[in-house]
């Protein structure tokens, strides 16, 4: 088991941040908040990108840094890699 490999920045989130690449398959334990979640990592997850730290269903909120930066248009289970693929952003687009 890997630690330090992502961050959590709010105990609310439901994802974490890579601080290094990511190869899969991994186990990898993160902090939120004073909990400590074993995540078992399915995709190759890319320096700064974000994977899923619990299952997040179709059309709920990603949480990143606490606050929500966009909706998962998909069924994203804990340890999938968070990007374009499977998540709309909310911020910047300007036209919502």
């Amino acid at each position: 088991m890997v630690t330090k490999k992502a961050i959590v920045m709010e105990g609310i989130d439901n994802v974490a941040v890579v601080v290094e690449p990511i190869e899969a398959p991994a186990e990898i334990v993160v902090e939120a908040a004073s909990d400590k979640i074993v995540v078992h990592i399915t995709d190759n997850i890319p320096f700064g990108h974000k994977f899923a730290i619990r299952d997040i269903p179709e059309g709920s909120l990603i949480l990143k840094y606490g606050e929500p930066i966009g909706v998962a248009r998909i069924d994203i289970k804990a340890g999938q890699h968070v990007h374009v693929h499977n998540l709309e952003s909310k911020r910047g687009r300007g036209d919502q």
